[in-house]
């Protein structure tokens, strides 16, 4: 035991002054692209499905219970997550990050392409879109699995000088999987134009994101397979009897309970914009290629702000960079997305500065994450506690769907995500404040 600590101290000692090894480059790509798989995925319903909902619904759906189940399909994946962090967390953390991630990435491409295949609500009546929505949920346990175990062993590898700059390169891959899909659904919407449950598109034009998303998993799964190592720090370091058991630990569970606070925050940020942004747009009829054009351009543009939250982060400190971003979300953001909503549907220059501009006060929020997480955790718990303190806060703001219909019983609908992104702001706030400065930490 004497000889695996002092190595382990050596590791620690020696990292923060290496350079990003060749083995390291590998690892911080395959979590990059992991990453943006994971997104593709994530937001297909969001971007690709949305013009085609018709094709697996009834038609005389209210616009408010068609809206709901839009949402819903997105959700369910976010519930599969903290399912997927802690069983692949555990395996992380007690047989390794690689083979955890392998599994993982290989059931996100089967799933999405289950998907792809779904008749609509003409042949199998709502069953279409139960399935739909059970295999999103499958996908969402593996996804909680992909970031739990390859975004740890990314980071091991990273100088620790660099930790922030290389935790908001991967997650980069949360705008630039965005991007991809956005790309695809414009160019596929371009060929074969949405309208009623008969169109093209509705038909067979959304299922083409989907394969290529399934297509992207596959081809990362064999680069992870034939190009990525294990992680030596984990390799090196003394493995937990029960990893989640350790986590839930009194040493840990202060921990897991500040990271699980920011995360809320970021969860009820990211549903109160990103996930309703869209839907509220549908509701104030604005057309489904303006819209994509709009999540395009925002996206575009967090790719670097996410980069440069990570950078800026290792400057003036993660928790510093955590605070502003949820000052921002309770105070600015709100005001212009309250005027985004109610100024309605002008013109399109006016509309995609505004999306731009909601969701550059928050979101790049995300660029700071993936540092400071895997820094607030111990080698023998890091990946569990990533993945579970990353994904169990999805819970509760997965319900955002049900908390705004709710909501409108004392407001118009249509400004309840302003409610819930001033939420977030808030728990945000608070819980980095409750939290200490990470970025010095040693592996």
């Amino acid at each position: 035991m004497g000889k695996a600590m002092t190595n382990n101290m050596a590791v620690a000692e020696e990292r923060p002054n290496e350079k990003l090894s060749d083995e390291g480059k590998k690892t911080l790509l395959a979590a990059f692209f992991g990453f943006t798989v994971d997104m593709i995925d994530v937001y297909l319903p969001i971007i690709a499905l949305a013009p085609a909902m018709v094709y697996f619904q009834p038609a005389d759906l209210s616009p408010t219970v068609s809206t709901t189940l839009y949402f819903l399909v997105f959700v369910l994946s976010l519930i599969g997550r903290p399912v997927g962090s802690m069983i692949f967390g555990y395996f992380g953390d007690k047989i390794g990050r690689r083979k955890t991630t392998l599994v993982s990435i290989l059931g996100i491409a089967v799933s999405t392409l289950l998907i792809a295949l779904l008749p609509g609500y003409a042949a199998w009546g709502l069953g279409g879109i139960v399935t739909m929505a059970i295999l999103r949920l499958v996908a969402g346990i593996f996804m909680g699995g992909e970031y739990t175990s390859a975004n740890p062993l990314a980071m091991e590898y990273a100088p620790k000088r660099k930790r922030g700059l290389f935790g908001g390169f991967i997650n980069a891959g949360f705008p630039a999987g965005t991007i991809v899909v956005s790309v695809v659904t414009l160019a596929t919407l371009k060929l074969f134009p949405a309208g009623d449950a008969t169109s093209a598109y509705a038909v067979w034009g959304w299922r083409i994101p989907f394969v290529i998303g399934a297509l992207l998993s596959f081809a990362l799964f064999l680069y992870s397979y034939y190009k990525v190592p294990e992680s030596e720090v984990w390799k090196e370091s003394k493995k937990a009897e029960n990893p989640l058991k350790d986590l839930f630990s009194k040493a840990n569970l202060a921990q897991l309970g500040q990271v699980f606070l920011v995360m809320s925050g970021v969860w009820f940020v990211t549903n109160a914009i990103i996930s309703s942004l869209p839907g509220m747009l549908k509701m104030l009829k604005v057309d489904s290629a303006v819209s994509t054009n709009a999540q395009l351009v925002t996206n575009i543009i967090m790719f670097v702000l996410f980069i440069l939250a990570g950078a800026i982060s290792q400057k003036i400190g993660r928790k510093a960079v955590l605070v502003i971003f949820g000052i921002l979300g309770f105070t600015v953001a709100p005001l212009l997305y309250y005027y985004l909503l109610s100024s309605g549907y002008q013109n399109t220059a006016t509309l995609i500065l505004l999306v731009v501009l909601v969701n550059s006060l928050v979101i790049p929020v995300f660029g700071v994450l993936t540092s400071y997480i895997t820094e607030r955790f111990h080698t023998g718990v890091r990946a569990s506690g990533y993945g579970v303190g990353y994904s169990l806060a999805l819970i509760v703001p997965a319900l955002t769907p049900f908390f705004m219909l709710g909501l409108q019983n004392v407001m118009p609908y249509l400004y309840t995500p302003i409610v819930i992104l001033v939420v977030g702001g808030l728990f945000i706030t608070v819980g980095a404040l409750l939290g200490p400065e990470t970025k010095d930490v040693d592996f």
